[in-house]
């Protein structure tokens, strides 16, 4: 089985649910997964009913309030997408530039799946004003109405009446969490999220973020996080300070997206961290773990094939 995935987000962890999965316990009350972006990790613990009750957020309102629309009204965030993506058929190139400049302005979150699922390799890029400012992939006119509301309502029948999205700083959604939940995060990577190379919405203070994992060891909270790694001869982020207590599994994801782009063949290794508490649950979970190689896509995709 698959679960659904009506968000399409670079850097979403969809490929690592089943390793998520196998360093998650079996069962807990609520997960708790406060960068949410594609919520993957989400949609696959639901998907196997490894949770009770989910608690997803983000602070970009306008994609916390996308998670709103598929958990309570999936069949309007459905129609709305459909009115914006047909728009497009007699001038893409236009159509496109006119939506981003509409969202910037208005925030509505189906103008933002829909640049979402036309923009640059799915990539969210904002300008340091806060507005959205990825170009279009003008090979493709994005996910197709009719497949998105197909995903929509696959992740609304698996989240209905046991999720609840929230607009929220992620400190406010871990001060939520219980012994009894997981916490899965997805940050900012370092070395990705200020300077020349930021690409994101709100950049990752890592003082304040590493404080925040000394509270949740404090309060024996089981967590998970992926956070920095590399790709071939360039480091993202340094080491996390060893009083944390946190296990390090190195994620072998293959060659990444921009090097094959680039022709080259530099694999990327990602770091997921364990909580002292979690792995207790958990202690047989390999040092390393080699993902298998992605199917290939085509270099190009058929126009409004998504």
């Amino acid at each position: 089985m698959q679960a659904p995935h009506p968000i399409p987000y670079q850097g979403s962890k969809r490929r690592l649910v089943p390793v998520l999965l196998a360093c998650a316990p079996a069962r807990f009350r609520v997960m708790v997964e406060p960068f949410v972006g594609s919520g993957a990790l989400t949609l696959g613990a639901a998907l196997h009913g490894r949770g009770e009750r989910y608690l997803v957020g983000d602070s970009l309102e306008p994609l916390a309030r996308l998670w709103a629309l598929i958990v309570a009204r999936p069949q309007q965030l459905a129609d709305r997408y459909e009115r914006v993506w047909r728009g497009q058929l007699e001038d893409p190139r236009r159509h496109y530039g006119e939506v981003r400049a509409a969202f910037n302005l208005d925030k509505d979150p189906a103008k933002l799946l829909y640049l979402l699922a036309r923009c640059v390799k799915n990539a969210v890029r904002f300008n340091p004003r806060g507005g959205f400012n990825q170009s279009a992939d003008h090979r493709r006119t994005g996910m197709l109405p009719a497949k998105m509301r197909r995903e929509i309502a696959g992740a609304h029948r698996l989240l209905a009446g046991r999720a609840e999205a929230v607009h929220a700083d992620y400190r406010e959604l871990l001060a939520r969490a219980g012994t009894s939940d997981l916490v899965f995060m997805d940050p900012p990577y370092q070395g990705v999220s200020r300077g020349r190379d930021g690409r994101y919405f709100e950049s990752l203070d890592l003082e304040r973020f590493v404080a925040e994992i000394d509270r949740l060891n404090a309060r024996a909270i089981r967590f998970m996080f992926t956070f920095d790694g590399r790709t071939g001869g360039r480091t993202y982020g340094g080491a996390l300070p060893r009083a944390l207590g946190l296990r390090r599994i190195a994620l072998h994801t293959g060659r990444s997206s921009q090097a094959t782009l680039s022709g080259r063949t530099d694999e990327t290794v990602e770091s997921l961290y364990l909580s002292p508490a979690l792995a207790k649950d958990v202690p047989d979970v390999p040092r390393v773990v080699r993902l298998r190689p992605a199917p290939r896509r085509p270099t190009a995709a058929v126009p409004g094939s998504g």
